[in-house]
């Protein structure tokens, strides 16, 4: 590694703080800078050091993961910072994703899966468990207001997912080409569209479409 990764342990129970930091300074491109058992002593270290990776418990005797990883968060945007928790946290992973953590680890982990989390971390990706990420959903773009279409451009479009082309759109329309080809143009304008098949494929999912 070209760089060394400075890195932040905060948790309580010493034995298991002790062997979470030995883990990780065996791994390359990581320097453990110090413990923290509390969410106050978390914040001091983050200002005296200024660890780019923080292993964060979440349950701490003073503040809740949520609570920390948020203040981190707020003051040092860039950190990472890997929920290591000994307690079921899948309800809250929704809350964790807002807070932009990097990663979420149980504390009952191999030391590979922990290797491996780090590893993805420093190049910038994180890891899941599969059942979490089966369970995942992408959200797609949020629908604007549907763009207003004038009736001619509602018919010509409905001709069009019919399959008439530009020629049989004209005649039964009682229109030249021209005029059509002039609506269409209008048409792929209002819908954001480059092209017929594209245009086809948002007038199916809006509101003027009648199967």
């Amino acid at each position: 590694m070209s760089e060394t990764m400075k890195a932040l342990v905060v948790e309580d129970h010493p034995l298991i703080a002790l062997a979470t930091k030995e883990l990780l300074d065996k791994i390359d491109g990581i320097n453990v800078i110090g413990i923290a058992s509390t969410g106050k002593q978390c914040m001091e270290l983050m200002s005296n050091h200024q660890p780019q990776l923080v292993f964060l418990d979440y349950t701490l005797p003073d503040q809740l993961g949520t609570q920390i990883a948020k203040e981190i968060k707020d003051a040092y945007p860039d950190v990472h910072i890997v929920i290591f928790t000994g307690v079921d946290t899948t309800e809250l992973y929704n809350k964790f994703i807002d807070l932009k953590v990097s990663g979420i680890l149980s504390k009952e982990a191999s030391v590979r899966t922990i290797h491996n989390m780090v590893n993805c971390i420093l190049d910038n990706h994180t890891m899941l468990p599969i059942g979490f990420f089966h369970q995942t959903h992408i959200n797609e773009p949020v629908k604007g207001k549907e763009i207003p279409l004038q009736q001619e451009e509602i018919l010509i479009m409905s001709l069009m997912v019919k399959g008439s082309t530009i020629e049989q759109i004209a005649d039964q329309i009682h229109m030249s080409r021209r005029t059509v080809d002039n609506y269409l143009k209008k048409i792929y304008e209002k819908l954001g569209v480059p092209s017929r098949i594209s245009a086809v494929e948002k007038f199916i999912q809006s509101k003027y479409y009648l199967s």
